[in-house]
């Protein structure tokens, strides 16, 4: 039996979904998943509980029931992108095949002093911050966070940016496009937010990506992009 601890203030089947998330990871079950009947009995819970817990593992893509056959872990879809030169994550998605798509969290106006300073702004500048979930084949691949100078952000449209690239809703309504930028990208252990956002495992590690990007010589957003170490990988080719 395994156990969950009733005295913490994370729900019950909460606590089953990472134990859960934790034991696909280390492809314990491979391809078949338990019955919610095991589940109560090996984890002293309730069917309800179970049903939760399974009903969160699906709207995250990991977990796939079927009528009359019961759940499956679907595989996880592996991205890679090549470091040549520029790229658009969504162009990424779409060219291996696999469905695109991103759930706008925040679109406001906002002072960040530290974001003003990347784009070459006075510290009190009006900035737009646009947050995005970014999805692969329907499951959570990135967590980004865009600053545009206001007069460019307060052109774009949330509704807009649910498919695609901001890059071409910025092309479209601002008339600017990216002829250049740079990137840094780093190892990172990802917050608690972050890590139930993008459904990842426990122990397993982010990339974070730090991008501006350039139209000419003016700076038209810096992008803060957290995404799933377990599902994205950076190649170059070289001689």
């Amino acid at each position: 039996m395994r156990s969950l601890d009733r005295t913490s203030p994370l729900p019950l089947w909460a606590q089953l979904v990472d134990d859960l998330r934790d034991r696909i990871s280390q492809n314990e079950f491979g391809e078949r998943f338990p019955t919610d009947e095991e589940m109560v009995r090996d984890y002293a819970v309730s069917r309800q509980t179970v049903r939760e817990a399974v009903r969160h593992l699906e709207e995250t893509g990991i977990v796939e029931r079927q009528r009359g056959r019961g759940s499956f872990i679907r595989p996880a879809s592996s991205l890679e992108q090549p470091v040549q030169g520029f790229y658009s994550l969504a162009r990424s998605i779409t060219e291996q095949g696999l469905e695109e798509g991103s759930r706008v969290l925040a679109f406001e106006s906002v002072r960040a002093e530290d974001a003003a300073r990347k784009l070459g702004l006075p510290d009190a500048a009006r900035l737009v911050l646009i947050e995005r979930l970014r999805f692969a084949g329907g499951e959570p691949l990135a967590l980004d966070r865009s600053w545009l100078p206001g007069e460019i952000g307060e052109l774009l449209s949330s509704g807009e940016l649910e498919h695609g690239s901001l890059y071409e809703e910025i092309a479209k309504h601002a008339s600017m496009c990216v002829t250049g930028g740079h990137e840094r990208i780093r190892a990172a252990v990802p917050d608690a937010r972050t890590r139930g956002l993008l459904g990842l495992p426990h122990r397993e590690a982010v990339l974070v990506i730090e991008r501006l990007a350039l139209a000419g010589r003016h700076a038209i957003e810096w992008r803060i992009s957290v995404v799933r170490g377990d599902r994205f990988s950076f190649t170059a080719d070289w001689t």
